[in-house]
């Protein structure tokens, strides 16, 4: 068992070194011991500009909850110095993108308001039929493949990259190409998916990202359809069509966070059934009076993003430590869906714990898919054990190397279809 770091520069730089994050147990421990002894700590990691790591519950609901006290900008998503001057000296700005994530309000509000709708309430059930129709589609795919398959690569990475693509009005032979670069944006650290070592390379994958949305939009301009991307490419704010830059992002982040932390959900989701079989029986017995439930401890079990950051605009205390204007937090939210304080037994996995986790976010940021999210699981998983049995490992679980936005990478399964 690997030892828990308790002293600088050692968890410091281990806690933001990617490969560490291949080991779940690992990263559970080092939050476990900071939650009980150093909640809000400053930490100074080799290239990294210095910030406060908050690992509570409270702490970080409390920050998320006062937008005006804690800002997005200029320091969303802890990242190391040398990627902030690349993309200052090759882009010449700031941000890679500029979309919501990186946004506060007023301006945040607006941009949120353009395709709210799509995300909730009418739209949702409309959608809900479509929905129920692919996550068949995706379980009679599991019968194709004979009984074995990485249900991560084979499986759950595509179902919701069809639904939000479907969705974006991204045509289904470019979704290869929006998984590719979803990976290799996400998981530019993981050897296994990134696009390269070289140090452009992320900039390099934005690009790409920029390219296929500037042409999109122009299509849509021309001729407008019943999709977001219409939405986003003929939008106005003050009478305003969007910059181009705010425009790609804005498509960049439906399209890759509207797929990546739900297929991580889903994947993440059925390791955790195969691991806690008792559990997986009681959701068998009345699937339709235990999905809410079981959606929601899936989701705080897997914790797919892991961190955003917020900066202080006036000097403040978080968790009894002082915090002063301009000094950045970064939000563990592994560490907040796992304190002791705020879940009884939070390392046991139980489908019918009231729902009180920090996955989605909190407050003006909390997830705009979070809706869609759990509509497409809950029809995935009710198809799913509707038809298919005796599921069991078939090879080890892989994580993905990743601080930022990650689950599994690939999960080999053995099963039966009924």
């Amino acid at each position: 068992m690997q030892e828990v770091l308790t002293e600088s520069p050692a968890l410091d730089d281990g806690l933001v070194d990617t490969r560490n994050w291949a080991d779940e147990g690992w990263v559970h421990r080092q939050f476990a011991w900071l939650r009980a002894h150093d909640p809000v700590r400053r930490m100074e990691p080799d290239g990294f500009d210095p910030y406060w790591s908050l690992s509570r519950h409270a702490d970080i609901k409390a920050v998320e909850s006062d937008s005006g006290l804690f800002i997005n900008d200029p320091r969303p998503i802890l990242g190391p110095r040398m990627m902030d001057a690349l993309v200052q000296a090759v882009l010449g700005r700031r941000h890679l993108v500029r979309s919501l994530v990186q946004m506060d309000d007023p301006e945040h509000a607006r941009y949120r308001a353009l395709t709210q709708q799509w995300f909730r309430g009418e739209n949702l059930r409309r959608l809900s039929g479509r929905i129920d129709e692919l996550a068949a589609q995706y379980v009679d795919r599991l019968g194709e493949l004979g009984g074995e398959c990485d249900f991560l690569k084979d499986i759950a990475m595509w179902y919701p990259l069809r639904v939000i693509m479907s969705i974006l009005g991204v045509p289904e032979s470019d979704e290869p190409l929006m998984l590719k670069l979803t990976q290799e944006m996400f998981g530019s650290s993981d050897p296994d998916v990134r696009r390269s070592f070289e140090p452009g390379a992320l900039v390099d994958v934005i690009r790409d990202f920029e390219d296929y949305f500037s042409e999109l939009s122009r299509l849509r301009r021309e001729q407008p359809t019943d999709d977001v991307a219409s939405v986003i490419a003929n939008a106005r704010i003050d009478g305003e069509t969007l910059p181009e830059h705010e425009s790609n992002s804005y498509y960049m982040i439906i399209a890759t966070a509207g797929h990546d932390t739900t297929s991580s959900a889903t994947a993440g989701g059925l390791l955790a059934f195969m691991e806690h079989p008792e559990q997986l029986a009681m959701f068998r017995a009345d699937p339709d009076a235990h999905m809410p439930t079981a959606l929601n401890e899936i989701i705080r079990w897997v914790s797919p993003v892991r961190q955003f950051a917020r900066t202080a605009t006036a000097d403040c205390t978080v968790g009894g430590v002082d915090i002063a204007e301009g000094e950045s937090c970064v939000l563990w939210y592994p560490s907040a869906n796992r304190d002791e304080a705020a879940f009884d037994a939070p390392f046991e996995f139980r489908i019918d714990r009231p729902m009180n986790h920090l996955a989605f976010g909190f407050g003006t940021h909390v997830c705009l898919g979070q809706h869609l999210a759990r509509m497409e699981m809950a029809a995935f998983f009710k198809e799913l054990f509707r038809r298919v049995d005796g599921f069991e490992l078939n090879g080890e679980p892989l994580y993905t190397q990743s601080t930022f936005v990650g689950g599994l990478k690939s999960l080999p399964i053995r099963y039966r279809m009924k």
